[in-house]
């Protein structure tokens, strides 16, 4: 009887944990002012960029939306509402979609991301619209150069995924191809070329590089993590543990330049050449994360903290730079003590899908104009048409009220 009561006990304390675990969160903080050092800098960059900037924040969500805001850090609102955990957006090259991991059920978190069968991939318009669920018990989505296809990971696996077809095809098997058990392949960057894998290794092995998709091989970076291409495949880079800042594990970012694949400049026990480090902020903020070079490889976007090192938990802010300016000028672009992390950045005009009700307002709008013009001696007919436009404009100006919040609905 008492071994029963210990088992009841010990299984409604693990229930109980799980409850718990189950409803757990990231933050949600809450906003916060810049210093006139950061305002200036932010200042300075209004207007410089076109185009716009994704992430997963958990401000609004404890288990994290994907958000998004123009280039130059203004304008930000939510790009998804979801219960489950929306994170790692990346834009699609025609500027048209967002693709994103989502959570299966609830909150996960990022340590999960080595276990596929909580995740899958979804994408999303760029004005919100259109949620489609495209791969199942996939992470670490990214697109290739011609939109048609996407990469993608499984535990030790990666796969590419024809879009149209929906037809997926392996491109590695991390336990082969290191021929050692328990390989997990985090972050799978292909090159613009598709000859060359850059990787994260996590669980039996922890380190960063290349493997040759062509001939076969590996070509270590280095330690660290998230390793990635520039637009042309001529230059790769990542993060590493070292540098400022004042948490546990300070880490900075490091670039290189690549040729073939293979990474130029070596990083060993002399230290770390002048012309590798990227960015490392001074001060205490500089647990640097996520790093993104922009199509053009002009502008860095990334993230950091001045403590603690979750990736979904701790207060990560996102920072905007012109490479080759001095480190001063890098501007942050996110205030709030909630979680910001994995930016992804597009440069270009947003493509603008208008809704049915502002499609009809423009076409009323063109039509009252049209009549009005001809009113003056105009027919019966004419007045009629006027008369018929004007009332196709109320109601679509109506009904854009009521989508918007802005006019209370008809009981």
């Amino acid at each position: 009887m008492k071994l029963t009561k210990i088992a009841l006990v010990s299984a409604f304390a693990l229930l109980s944990a799980s409850a718990v675990f189950a409803e757990q969160g990231a933050p949600t903080g809450a906003a916060v002012d810049p210093t006139p050092e950061e305002q200036k800098a932010l200042d300075a960059l209004k207007g410089k960029v076109e185009g716009v900037i994704v992430w997963a924040t958990s401000r609004s969500n404890s288990h994290h939306d994907i958000w998004i805001m123009n280039a130059d850090g203004t304008n930000a609102r939510a790009l998804t509402k979801s219960n489950n955990v929306d994170w790692f957006p990346r834009v699609a090259p025609d500027g048209s979609k967002v693709l994103f991991n989502r959570s299966k059920a609830g909150w996960a978190p990022e340590n999960d991301a080595n276990y596929p069968e909580k995740w899958d991939l979804w994408t999303v318009d760029i004005n919100g619209e259109n949620e489609t669920k495209i791969v199942e018990n996939a992470t670490w989505g990214t697109w290739r150069p011609d939109g048609k296809s996407i990469v993608f990971s499984r535990a030790g696996k990666v796969f590419t995924m024809d879009l149209a077809s929906k037809q997926e095809s392996l491109v590695l098997d991390g336990e082969k191809a290191f021929n050692k058990s328990g390989v997990i392949l985090q972050e799978p960057n292909m090159s613009p070329d598709g000859k060359h894998l850059a990787i994260t290794l996590r669980g039996s092995m922890r380190e960063t590089g290349v493997w040759d998709l062509t001939k076969g091989g590996w070509t270590k970076s280095g330690d660290g993590c998230q390793i990635d291409w520039n637009f042309d495949g001529s230059k790769l880079y990542r993060v590493n543990p070292t540098g400022n800042g004042g948490t546990a594990a300070p880490s900075e970012i490091l670039w290189f330049s690549a040729k073939d694949g293979k990474q130029i400049e070596k990083v060993g026990f002399f230290g770390i050449p002048k012309n590798v480090k990227l960015m490392d902020l001074p001060g205490r903020r500089s647990h640097e994360y996520f790093p993104r070079l922009s199509p053009d490889g002009k502008w860095l976007v990334w993230g950091a903290t001045d403590k603690g090192h979750d990736h979904d938990m701790f207060d990560y802010e996102l920072y905007m730079w012109k490479i080759g300016s001095p480190v001063e000028s890098a501007a942050r672009i996110t205030y709030h003590t909630g979680n910001d992390r994995w930016p992804d950045i597009w440069f270009g005009k947003v493509p603008v899908k208008e809704t049915p009700a502002a499609e009809t307002a423009k076409k009323a709008e063109s039509a009252v104009a049209g009549a009005a013009g001809a009113a003056a001696g105009a027919s019966d007919a004419k007045m009629d048409e006027l008369i018929q436009a004007i009332k196709e404009l109320t109601e679509a100006v109506k009904n854009l009220g009521e989508k918007n919040g802005t006019v209370p609905p008809n009981p």
